[in-house]
């Protein structure tokens, strides 16, 4: 088999905590990407389980004279999930594995990647510094106008001016990471990979990158007219002084619905790995999964106004007909997986089980944004715990399963060890159950009309079963993260040796040694088809 040798770079590494707090290697980086991650959402975690604590029966407990801590806390929980954990987490997975997926020996822009994950911590810091300098943000992270403006029983105090300045600064490190993805697929794919050649993760961060790329400026430009509007007598989102606070929501949705998609596509992809190898099967329909997530992408900028039905300012039919549409690639993407694994030798390791995981909570929430897709079914489900269980369907059922299916599959290639079977299947059945007695009710919740961001509700509204069935789900969900630190801790330190190949996987970051030097590759075997691995293994050459 013919390869292409490439010469490492003549460079000093050093080691220690120095290397890795100035390295630029793609590798390392994503490796700080995903746990900084992590770190974020143990934090976010334990905001969740004060939620639910109080949730868990009538009255205030844990909040009682202090409501507005309450707030803060459901504020900070989903900014923090969301702009701290899920987003970040893919971007790590993408930093460490595209470089590797498509033969180059790094990202295009080393220093700038290096820019963009500094950056996050810092917003991270600059949204929990509310916490310690008189309160939090506390208008939910949608952040909505006039509730965002400084008033009283508002996000008084600089809390709410934290929270724009650390996602500004978030943003950005958003955007230089999703030029540098662009410039690193577009330009540094190894001879032989054309574009229908590459992953399916690498195909689901390129869209990704475009959607960040267009999507974040105008983000931005939201977070500064209501800095503006705080603290220099701007009247952006005022209604009281002559602004318009529909403004705020069409412009923050224009984001935050393809930010929706940045949260799962690359997840979507990393599955989308993972099926065929355990399933020893190609990906059923290659390219209609490539044009599928294309399709997303483009659809992803024609449907932010269905979180908008109930505010009588924009055209119904349209968004309601665009949101049914939007269902059309997704649904291709479904029947693609299936169909992978259908008839397939199923292997029924950790990875996997994540993945059949992300299968099936993933439809559950398409499923249930499609009723709200409806423009009466929104009318009587809008800000109702419905809302709330459709979110952590798509978010949690899909990107944090998603997640961790990646991290039990790539774990071997990053540390050179297996993490334990045991306790993965012990994480995921803990997982699976937690999630699903978390947010299940809370359908049944939503349906019969208890609102979402309350701390209280009545002890004869018929909700007091369900919301305490979702507090232990909450707790169990917290209870599978101690399975998977001690997991990580005793695999770093005595775990099985991986080997370079373990799974016996299709694509070009397993034809390096685990973990792969800091050049990436000795040789490439050629490319020939979109599973190149599998070709060098068989011995196939049949061009694509």
């Amino acid at each position: 088999m013919a390869t292409t040798t490439l010469t490492p770079a003549a460079s000093a590494y050093r080691s220690g905590l120095y290397e890795w707090l100035t390295t630029t290697d793609h590798k390392k980086i994503g490796i700080l990407y995903i746990v900084n991650s992590f770190l974020f959402f143990f934090l976010a975690g334990l905001m969740a389980l004060g939620i639910r604590t109080e949730l868990a029966q009538p009255g205030l407990q844990l909040f009682q004279g202090n409501e507005l801590l309450y707030n803060q806390l459901f504020t900070m929980h989903g900014s923090v999930m969301i702009f701290l954990f899920i987003i970040p987490m893919l971007a790590g997975f993408g930093n460490y594995v595209v470089p590797l997926q498509i033969g180059a020996p790094d990202m295009a822009f080393p220093r700038i990647n290096a820019l963009s994950f500094w950056m996050l911590p810092l917003g991270g810091i600059l949204l929990l510094l509310g916490f310690v300098t008189g309160g939090a943000a506390q208008a939910g992270w949608t952040s909505y106008s006039p509730l965002a403006q400084d008033r009283p029983l508002s996000s008084t105090g600089p809390g709410q001016d934290l929270w724009i300045m650390g996602l500004v600064l978030i943003g950005t490190a958003s955007i230089l990471g999703s030029v540098n993805f662009l410039a690193t697929i577009f330009k540094m794919r190894a001879p032989g990979m054309t574009m229908f050649r590459m992953p399916i993760l690498t195909w689901t961060v390129l869209v990704t990158s475009v959607l960040v790329l267009m999507a974040t400026p105008v983000f931005t430009s939201a977070l500064i007219m209501l800095f503006i509007d705080r603290n220099y007598g701007g009247h952006f989102f005022d209604p009281s002084t002559g602004g318009n606070a529909i403004l705020w929501q069409n412009v923050f949705w224009f984001y935050s619905h393809p930010a929706v998609y940045v949260m799962v596509l690359p997840a979507m992809g990393m599955i989308s790995e993972i099926l065929p190898v355990f399933s020893r099967k190609p990906l059923f329909g290659y390219k209609a999964f490539v044009f599928a997530t294309a399709g997303i992408g483009a659809l992803g900028f024609s449907v932010w106004a269905h979180h908008m039905f109930t505010t009588g300012s924009v055209y119904l039919p349209f968004f309601s007909l665009m949101t049914f549409f939007i269902a059309v690639p997704t649904g291709v993407k479904m029947f693609n997986w299936i169909f992978t694994l259908f008839r397939g030798q199923l292997t029924f390791s950790t990875p996997l089980l994540f993945a059949l995981g992300f299968l099936s909570m993933f439809l559950i929430g398409g499923i249930n944004g499609a009723f709200s897709a409806a423009v009466p079914v929104d009318f009587a489900l809008h800000d109702t715990y419905w809302v709330v269980s459709h979110l952590h369907y798509v978010l949690f059922g899909g990107s944090v399963f998603g997640v961790m299916a990646g991290l039990y599959y790539w774990f071997p290639k990053m540390t050179g060890r297996m993490l334990g079977e045991g306790l993965g299947k012990v994480q995921f059945v803990l997982m699976f159950i937690g999630f699903n007695l978390t947010f299940f009710p809370m359908h049944q919740l939503g349906l019969s009309g208890m609102p979402r961001r309350i701390a209280d509700y009545a002890s004869d509204a018929g909700w007091n079963d369900l919301n305490l069935a979702a507090t232990i789900g909450g707790f169990t969900i917290a209870a599978s993260t101690i399975p998977l630190l001690w997991n990580v801790f005793i695999s770093l330190r005595a775990g099985k040796i991986a080997g370079d190949d373990p799974w016996e996987a299709n694509t070009l970051e397993w034809a390096t040694t685990s973990p792969p030097p800091p050049y990436n590759f000795d040789r490439l075997p050629e490319i020939r088809s979109e599973r190149p691995l599998f070709d060098l293994r068989h011995g196939r050459s049949a061009n694509h």
